[in-house]
């Protein structure tokens, strides 16, 4: 029996009644209802087109033919739990191991990021014998107890930090301690995480793994220095511990020039475990760690075994095959490197001609866009930008916002996007700030949009 279309009013009051008040809704204040959804267009109850500038788990696009039929047919075939024995999960492991440093060649699959950080966890803990975490400023990995507790953008709202847990700054050359004028930051930052490692030793504790994002969004759609993560690695592992590269977010060539962001960093730079999520199924729910051999033997010798009933499963596998397929015959590694670096050309053309776009970062199609009410001070306008987000809604763009003060719009869209996409994006961004359409809302009302979207923080 198919589900009841209820109108947006009702289900508005439906999911009120029903689904739990910490869930919010993009655009909580007035959300779209979307019905229908192709490449990187939504459609609302109305028929409506929505350019989606949003959804980077859709990331060859939403309901790709060649992903929902691979999908369908494996459905159709066989589903089951992953201990029987099937030539999907190991084909896939195959494909992605093509795309990784031949040291990372063991995989675990997963349903979600948050599982595959955990796994991640686990095994830095059980290799290195050691316990604590270091992470960056602003962080997030997930949404399980273990990641809030090694999540600063989770945990400084909730219980606080745990004592294993300790925080290195965030190499940010826009605003952090070491900006784009400091003739080395990689060195600079990296020697703050030095820093961090000697003070934990000092109290005779011991770090099992630096956890990072390869390009940490939520801090704000950032760029790390270039040669700033080898020389972590090299101080991590000097220490005992072991250099995990959260890719769930900038996985799967969303910076064009690589496959894997942490890519950037050099030929030579490895880390020892890669977690990888959200874009592997394209909406379908597959994750994944990486790591080397060395570190999936010490977590066999503990003599738990590891099961993961659904993580794997031959349809889950078909999918993330199909996406492999697509990224490769559309070339949306190319699509991702030409259509982002026009938008990023556009966007700081913005940013000469209007004075609150304060930096444009970003690669490929991981881009972002810091607005300020004062270039020099840097000042982070935070209900600015929550307005410019209201207003590109009302042109049908969905875009958000992000970082320490949500004064950051990203841009993280389906890899289809297109050359007309970002005109188009450009274009409404430059006559929203050249309108002065800002003093159309009342200080107040700003306040109050900025309020019921961000009250509860989401990712």
């Amino acid at each position: 029996m198919a589900a009841e279309l209820h109108s947006k009013e009702n289900t508005l009051v439906m999911r009120k009644r029903l689904i739990g008040q910490s869930c919010r809704l993009f655009f909580s204040h007035d959300p779209i209802k979307i019905l229908k959804a192709r490449g990187q267009y939504l459609y609302d109850e109305n028929g409506m087109e929505y350019l989606d500038c949003i959804s980077n788990v859709h990331h060859v696009g939403h309901c790709h033919p060649d992903v929902t039929q691979a999908a369908a047919s494996q459905m159709e075939l066989l589903n089951t739990n992953t201990r029987f024995l099937h030539d999907n999960i190991v084909t896939y492991a195959a494909r992605l191991s093509a795309t990784l440093p031949d040291k990372i060649c063991v995989f675990y699959f997963v349903n979600s990021g948050s599982e595959a950080n955990d796994l991640a966890l686990r095994l830095a803990r059980q290799y290195t014998q050691n316990e604590d975490i270091m992470v960056l400023e602003h962080a997030y990995h997930g949404h399980l107890t273990s990641l809030i507790d090694i999540s600063p953008y989770k945990f400084k709202k909730l219980g606080g930090q745990k004592e294993w847990v300790h925080v290195a700054p965030l190499p940010d050359t826009y605003r952090g301690m070491y900006r784009e004028d400091h003739p080395d930051p990689a060195q600079a930052y990296a020697d703050t995480v030095k820093s961090v490692i000697d003070q934990v030793q000092s109290k005779g504790r011991k770090i099992a793994a630096f956890f990072a994002e390869s390009l940490p969004s939520v801090g704000g759609q950032i760029i790390f220095p270039h040669g700033y993560c080898p020389k972590v690695a090299e101080y991590i592992r000097d220490a005992g511990g072991v250099y995990v590269a959260d890719e769930v977010q900038t996985g799967f060539g969303r910076v064009g020039s690589h496959f894997w962001a942490f890519q950037m960093q050099g030929k030579d730079f490895c880390p020892d475990i890669v977690t990888m999520g959200k874009p592997m199924g394209n909406g379908h729910p597959l994750a994944c760690v990486a790591t080397t051999e060395a570190i999936a033997e010490a977590f066999t010798g503990n003599g738990v075994e590891y099961f993961n009933t659904f993580g794997g499963n031959p349809v889950s596998c078909a999918v993330g095959l199909a996406v492999l397929d697509v990224i490769e015959k559309e070339d949306l590694r190319g699509n991702a490197t030409r259509v982002g670096g026009h938008l990023k050309e556009l966007l700081e053309k913005l940013q000469k001609k209007h004075s609150i776009i304060g930096e444009v970062r970003g690669v490929g199609l991981f881009l972002g866009f810091e607005m300020v009410k004062d270039k020099t001070e840097r000042t982070p306008a935070t209900l600015e930008a929550a307005h410019l987000v209201q207003k590109l809604k009302d042109e049908r763009i969905c875009v958000s916002t992000d970082g320490p003060w949500e004064s950051v719009i990203k841009f993280k869209p389906p890899m289809c996007f297109s050359m007309e996409d970002a005109e188009r994006v450009a274009k409404a961004i430059d006559q929203i700030l050249k309108d002065g359409s800002f003093s159309e809302w009342s200080k107040d009302e700003i306040q109050q949009s900025f309020i019921e979207d961000h009250l509860i923080n989401t990712s």
